[in-house]
């Protein structure tokens, strides 16, 4: 992570941001303009997710690459188990590693509706994915060559910039664990495995974190577990959230938007919230905050300014 200072003396915070790729040719010019701006601000990555079941990155990678080619900013790439086999990611994984794309986020999914733990391919956990991106990227470039200036034909071996490997972790206990210790465990057997970081599943309460990375330090896990922060804009959202993770209802936050009137209004508790939260988590002790963008600019930037990490926002 890094420890950057900015001009004012203070540590500067890291940050990330997660997009999806564009669903139609009408909304990527716009996501275009959204990566810019994210951009702009300096974060450490920008992370795109992806779909199962498929043979190539798509819409992924195109927003990977553009994001490679067009800004000075890391681009992530999810993958995940589901709907993938041993050779199926390999070859994905390939891909992405031909586009320049050097870090990712292994996930294991969640299997598709109409589908069971059965259905899966034969990458059953995240840790394999974790070993799989390692190894594919030591096979297809074990080490790196440079010219050696005045000698023709004279190369200088490098070794390769290790892929960095993000995994996710859940504060409040993973939907399908079965007992408590379980996602620390699956946790110790990422690192295990070769991941470099870690990101959370969303949470709602500062100490739904610190408490579990105190847990997760205890058990003997030594990567960086950034807190994943969603702003929270809208009822609508809050309920299809609880659905996807299984979260407890915030009861504070979900009275707010409720008996707020207006969107605008709905926003700013959102953004409030989430602020707020990012503070108390670094505050804490986080390595940093990663966000969950939803193809906008705006509201996480307005977050990112609230909680101090980043100057005001102009208008």
């Amino acid at each position: 992570m890094s420890s950057e200072t900015e001009t004012s003396g203070t540590p500067r915070v890291p940050f990330s941001f997660e997009l999806y790729p564009p669903r139609s040719v009408s909304s990527e010019e716009a996501l275009h303009d959204t990566v810019r701006r994210l951009a702009a601000a300096g974060p450490d990555f920008l992370s795109v997710t992806y779909g199962a079941g498929g043979s190539t990155g798509g819409r992924s990678l195109d927003v990977l690459r553009f994001i490679r080619t067009q800004t000075d900013v890391e681009p992530l790439a999810h993958l995940t188990c589901v709907g993938n086999s041993y050779a199926g990611a390999a070859t994905l994984i390939r891909e992405f590693l031909d586009a320049g794309i050097l870090s990712f986020l292994a996930l294991r999914g969640d299997p598709p509706t109409g589908q069971t733990e059965d259905d899966l391919g034969d990458l059953e956990s995240a840790a394999q994915l974790v070993q799989l991106i390692d190894r594919v990227q030591a096979e297809r470039a074990p080490y790196e060559e440079a010219p050696v200036p005045g000698l023709p034909g004279a190369a200088r071996v490098d070794p390769r910039r290790k892929v960095n490997i993000a995994v996710a972790a859940f504060p409040k206990g993973h939907p399908r664990a079965t007992h408590r210790t379980q996602d620390v465990e699956a946790l110790l057997a990422k690192q295990a495995a070769g991941a470099t970081f870690a990101i959370t599943q969303l949470f709602f309460h500062p100490d739904d974190y610190l408490a579990f990375v105190e847990r997760a330090r205890s058990a003997g896990v030594t990567i960086p577990i950034l807190p994943g922060i969603m702003p929270i804009t809208s009822p609508a959202r809050l309920t299809r959230v609880l659905e996807l993770t299984g979260e407890d209802l915030p009861s504070e936050l979900a009275i707010a938007l409720d008996v707020e009137p207006t969107a605008e209004g709905r926003r700013e508790i959102g953004i409030e919230w989430a602020a707020r939260l990012a503070r108390e988590v670094v505050a804490g002790g986080a390595p940093g905050v990663h966000l969950y963008a939803f193809n906008q600019h705006e509201t996480v930037l307005t977050v990112l300014a609230e909680a101090g990490i980043l100057p005001a926002l102009r208008h």
